[in-house]
C-alpha cells in the first residue's frame, strides 16, 4: 500500500548510515519543515553532524520542499551546503523528478525523508523511492497540516501494529 513508509523513526539524525548503505541508499531527498526545521526556524539539534557523517559516506542530499518561502528553505541549505528546489507540489511527481534529475542516480537508489504521510510518503512511494517517515519535530504546524495529522496519526498506528504483527 503507497501510504505506508519503509521505515518510521522518531527523527532525521537516527537514520545510519548502515541502514542506508543496507538498502542500497546512495542520495536523500529531504523536506525541510518539521523535519529539519521547526515551525519557530530552528534547525533540528545534531542535524549538522549527522550531514557531515551522511556526506562523507558519499550519499548524496537535497531540500525539496512544498513552501515558497525560500529565505527559510536556504537557510538550512546553507547550513548543510546542498542545492533545494522549493514549491515541489508534493505528492506530484514534478519536484521528484527534479531532484532525481540533479541527483543523477535511478529511484531505487533515492530515499525520501519527510513528517508527512500525504506529501513526502505517498511520493516517495509513487516514485517507487525509498520513503522515511520521521515524527514532526514540533506540534506546532501550518493551519493545513494540522488539519491532516488525526488522519495521519491513524495511518500511523496502523502501520506500527503492521510492524509488530510480521
Amino acid at each position: 500500500m503507497t501510504i505506508y513508509p519503509k521505515l518510521y523513526c522518531k527523527k532525521v539524525t537516527d537514520i545510519s548510515v548502515e541502514y542506508l548503505e543496507k538498502n542500497d541508499i546512495k542520495a536523500l531527498i529531504l523536506d525541510v519543515d518539521n523535519t529539519l526545521l521547526d515551525f519557530d526556524l530552528n534547525i533540528l539539534e545534531g542535524l549538522e553532524e549527522w550531514h557531515n557523517n551522511i556526506r562523507k559516506n558519499n550519499i548524496k542530499t537535497i531540500i525539496l520542499s512544498n513552501s515558497n518561502k525560500i529565505e527559510k528553505i536556504k537557510k538550512v541549505a546553507n547550513v548543510l551546503d546542498i542545492p533545494y528546489i522549493n514549491f515541489a507540489t508534493k505528492p506530484l511527481k514534478r519536484g521528484f523528478k527534479k531532484a532525481q534529475k540533479q541527483l543523477d542516480l535511478p529511484n531505487e537508489n533515492i530515499a525520501v525523508i519527510g513528517d508527512q504521510i500525504f506529501t513526502d510518503v505517498i511520493g516517495a512511494n509513487r516514485m517507487k523511492m525509498h520513503s522515511i517517515l520521521v515524527e514532526p519535530i514540533n506540534k506546532k504546524d501550518l493551519f493545513l497540516t494540522k488539519i491532516k495529522r488525526p488522519l495521519e496519526e491513524l495511518v500511523i498506528k496502523k502501520y506500527l501494529k503492521k510492524q509488530v504483527d510480521k
